[in-house]
């Protein structure tokens, strides 16, 4: 089985695939139409990206690939759709940047407070400030609010708690359950974290229905002269609100995320959040980026793919239709021969039948099997005794509702 890796991947992460006894290309830096010949011209069967885009043109030109794998957390640079049109299961290392990204959201907190950035650049200009920088609130009995608790949120207050800070939290599917076992607090909604909190940091993923969620009428909860951090996606908050926040509440704001990025790793850019004036720091997308991070990732990633090889099955997965459309599931205790499963189906598809979901599972011996069929309509009682009439095939047929 054939990978291609289209950005940079840790050595260890190629061994890794080698020793899984797939055949590895590593083209990193390849973008645009280079990929997309690259794609087809290689036969890939898995393709590896990082931050690179993958376009529906790339993944409608290959008539081989069956994997893309993001080594990273978010896929929001992957045509998802695309990929599910023609079959193609996309895949991602969730939660392996968890630590790093939490380190990185420190240290943006604690550059904020103590104003590290202006430290040193007016020591650097040779200017003593001891009277301005002298003043910092400290991060002590201070309430941090994460808006997101995957991970990564999990993984910030964990550290919070080292800080001795009070923490408040809300996420879509965090419970008090959860928050109890993490001595947190759990509200109701991001602008109650947002009016809650002295620091408020953003852990959400990107993704269609968190588009712009981050929007003005959580930043306008924020309280006067709070922090402000995010470390997650671009595409979760509103920019615009941002900065009118900044001018009027006076917000600190530290970001490693920013709208409109440039794709390659050095390039003229222009942040206009920057342009907000007050005290706003940023990194360059950064979060993930450390050898400890990359590492982990690069160890899923090899996973993934030697599952994909060795099962055909895909950890990780995130385009898999979580609502099957079938409406009922047919149970097929058969003997293990050749031609069984096949009679079945085709007479499933005599009666125009579709099959929706299918699985079948050999017993000890490999004499047994059952087939688990789900369809998309329930078949006529005539249909069935046509199947279970099958006796030198069939053991016992079985029609169950969903």
């Amino acid at each position: 089985m054939r990978v291609l890796i289209a950005d940079k991947f840790e050595a260890s992460g190629i061994d890794g695939l080698r020793a899984a006894g797939l055949d590895v290309t590593s083209q990193p830096g390849i973008k645009g139409d280079e990929l997309r010949h690259a794609i087809v011209h290689s036969e890939c069967q898995i393709l590896v990206v990082r931050g690179t885009k993958v376009t529906a043109d790339m993944i409608d030109a290959s008539t081989q690939l069956g994997l893309i794998v993001r080594a990273g957390a978010g896929y929001n640079t992957i045509d998802v759709a695309a990929a599910s049109r023609k079959g193609i299961f996309v895949s991602n290392c969730p939660g392996k940047n968890a630590v790093a990204v939490a380190e990185l959201t420190f240290g943006l907190i604690l550059a904020l407070d103590r104003r590290i950035v202006e430290n040193v650049v007016d020591l650097r200009a040779g200017r003593w400030n001891k009277k301005d920088y002298a003043v910092a609130r400290g991060l002590k009995d201070r309430t941090l609010g994460i808006i997101g608790m995957g991970q990564i949120g999990q993984a910030v207050a964990e550290r919070a708690k080292a800080f001795e800070m009070k923490v408040v939290a809300w996420s879509r599917s965090f419970t008090d359950e959860a928050a109890e076992a993490l001595e947190i607090t759990r509200l109701g909604s991001p602008a109650e974290v947002a009016a809650s909190c002295d620091i408020c940091t953003v852990h959400v993923a990107a993704a269609p229905e968190t588009k712009g969620f981050i929007n003005a009428d959580v930043l306008e909860r924020l309280r006067p002269g709070s922090y402000f951090i995010n470390t997650a996606r671009a595409d979760v908050m509103d920019y615009a609100a941002l900065a009118k926040v900044v001018r009027e509440k006076g917000i600190r704001v530290g970001l490693d995320v920013f709208p409109g990025e440039p794709e390659t790793a050095t390039a003229e850019y222009q942040a206009e959040i920057l342009k907000a004036g007050g005290v706003i720091y940023g990194t360059h997308h950064i979060g993930a980026s450390t050898d400890q991070a990359q590492e982990a990732i690069a160890a899923e990633t090899v996973r993934i793919c030697a599952a994909f090889k060795e099962t055909g099955q895909v950890p990780n997965c995130v385009n898999i239709e979580t609502k099957s459309p079938a409406c009922c599931q047919l149970v097929v205790r058969h003997f293990d021969r050749v031609g069984v499963l096949a009679a079945v189906l085709d007479m499933l598809r005599r009666a125009e039948i579709n099959v929706e979901e299918m699985s079948n599972t050999i017993f000890q011996g490999a004499k047994a099997a059952v087939a688990v069929i789900r369809l998309h309509q329930r078949p006529q009682p005539e249909l069935l005794k046509s199947i279970a009439d099958m006796k030198d095939m069939i053991i016992s047929v079985e029609l169950k509702p969903l």
